[in-house]
């Protein structure tokens, strides 16, 4: 590959987050900087922003981004906690004109594959084959999915119906915080999601991400599921390594 750095945006529902970043270490390469998402949060008020870190750092090599969307071709089809006008907006076209850049050099993909790259890359998931799901919990459930390390992309499985409701409205990482939930009382919800998500796709891992990877020794313990569990490495940053990688690589799909 020869470059042995990249950048990467990582663009969530609160912050806009982004940074160079370390391709060989799969780490920051310094300080990232982040900017509360604009609100309303249209394609052109967070193009803004994505211009405002990229161009803070003087970087003029290929760019990733990341969004909370299903991503096919560059187009945003759909839009989770962020505005709707994203949805048929060819985000790839749109941070290429504002960062007036060839479009070969933007690559946009989905927040959860992303930090699934980088996961299978450097975290968690290196050396392992076979079956692999990034589960981040959240504001929402997010999810990769990887076959002998190849991601297919754009999965939607925080949105498998369970027990007659959306997953991720009983068993995100806000549920447990508006319910006041303790972890003994969460995690039932998160076992009950992952049972029904391993009947469908037998799955030989799954990596748990988002925030609560952070406290992973107080609720993957009280875990009820038959497949090996184990939490992120890369924590918050996994977006911004991910998107890096992928644009490094001339990831598209």
């Amino acid at each position: 590959m020869g470059m042995t750095r990249g950048f990467g945006v990582d663009i969530g529902g609160s912050g806009i987050k982004g940074g160079l970043v370390d391709l060989e270490a799969g780490a920051l390469d310094g300080e990232r900087l982040r900017i509360i998402t604009p609100q309303p949060s249209t394609p052109d008020a967070v193009a803004d922003v994505v211009a405002e870190i990229v161009e803070k750092f003087n970087w003029d090599g290929p760019v990733g981004v990341t969004l909370p969307c299903v991503v096919k071709h560059g187009i945003a089809h759909s839009a989770a906690n962020v505005d709707q006008a994203w949805i048929g907006t060819d985000a790839a076209e749109l941070f290429s004109q504002r960062l007036g850049r060839p479009k070969d050099q933007i690559v946009v993909l989905n927040d959860a594959d992303a930090a699934g790259i980088a996961e299978m890359r450097f975290g968690s998931g290196v050396g392992r084959d076979g079956l692999v799901v990034l589960l981040t919990f959240g504001t929402g459930i997010g999810t990769a999915l990887f076959q002998d390390g190849k991601l297919i992309p754009n999965t939607e499985f925080g949105h498998l119906e369970v027990d007659g409701h959306d997953a991720e409205k009983r068993a995100a990482a806000s549920v447990k915080e508006d319910k006041g939930l303790t972890w003994a009382e969460w995690t039932p919800r998160v076992s009950r999601y992952v049972n029904v998500l391993e009947d469908l796709i037998w799955p030989d891992l799954v990596i748990a991400g988002g925030g609560v990877s952070k406290k992973a020794e107080k609720w993957l313990p009280l875990l009820e599921v038959r497949t090996e569990v184990v939490a992120a490495a890369l924590k918050n940053d996994a977006g911004i390594v991910g998107a890096a990688v992928a644009a490094a690589q001339g990831l598209r799909h």
